[in-house]
């Protein structure tokens, strides 16, 4: 098993941002069907449980298949699966977080209508609340290409395409794994458009993105996002100055998605 949160570790050459890599080859006999449920402002407990039980499906196909293959029969196609969703207010903390990058106590999570949730992937403290368009892709890697860098970057391009419509210029930074504004070497005042939080398991990822399109960045002040204190957080709303339609940009990251995976949403 895998545990990444993108976020906080270096995936790639401090010299240099990753980039992105071509499309994947079609893979004889993969599945390349995707089913997107569109699940709108939802708690966040019971969509990890989707998550997890998603995730617990395709494995069990997997372990079925490598039995069927060793009797000499065909595989079954394993089920891609993306969720888009915003949250209520919410703090989660990996595994190998600080609880002390949570700057809020419990009477003052309260207070400000918020929940906290230690959870199964690694790094650090992040928001989620409404606003904010998350994704979580439960794809089974090998129905695409099974390495979770390219993943990664093809999560990030998806999401600089998107921005793209909206005539943002976004990028890449050595070492942090996410999508920036003014990410060039030397900018003065970078900041974190969207997060990224992976988990992967036998291939099959869990968790996925967060892109900040409406969100209430005050909350993003309650706590140290990924133990990062030298760079500053953003919105689509903020950079545009008015409030975008967080479904047409799910749909236009959706396209993106679609198009980095050379994927067709299952009808």
């Amino acid at each position: 098993m895998m545990n990444i949160y993108s976020d906080c570790i270096n995936t790639a050459p401090v010299d240099s941002p990753p980039t992105a890599a071509a499309p994947p080859s079609p893979v004889p006999g993969r599945q390349r069907l995707i089913r997107v449920q569109r699940l709108g402002l939802v708690p966040y407990v019971p969509t990890w449980e989707l998550q997890e039980q998603l995730l617990a499906d395709t494995l069990a196909i997997k372990a079925a298949n490598r039995q069927a293959e060793a009797r000499g029969e065909l595989p079954q196609p394993t089920p891609n699966h993306l969720l888009f969703c915003q949250h209520p207010p919410t703090y989660t903390l990996g595994k190998s977080g600080k609880p002390e990058h949570l700057l809020l106590d419990e009477a003052a999570l309260l207070t400000h209508g918020a929940s906290f949730h230690r959870i199964n992937r690694g790094g650090d403290i992040t928001f989620h609340g409404p606003g904010q368009l998350v994704a979580y892709p439960v794809l089974d890697l090998e129905n695409f290409r099974p390495d979770i860098h390219w993943y990664l970057r093809a999560l990030e391009e998806a999401v600089i395409q998107t921005l793209a419509a909206y005539g943002l210029r976004a990028g890449r930074i050595a070492g942090l794994t996410g999508v920036w504004l003014d990410w060039e070497a030397g900018a003065a005042n970078p900041r974190k458009i969207c997060a990224m939080g992976v988990r992967c398991s036998r291939w099959v990822t869990l968790h996925g993105l967060a892109l900040n399109v409406n969100t209430d960045l005050r909350y993003f002040g309650y706590i140290v996002p990924c133990g990062i204190t030298d760079k500053a957080v953003t919105s689509l709303q903020a950079e545009l100055g008015y409030a975008v339609p967080l479904a047409e940009v799910q749909e236009r990251l959706l396209a993106g998605l679609l198009q980095q995976f050379a994927a067709v949403e299952a009808l």
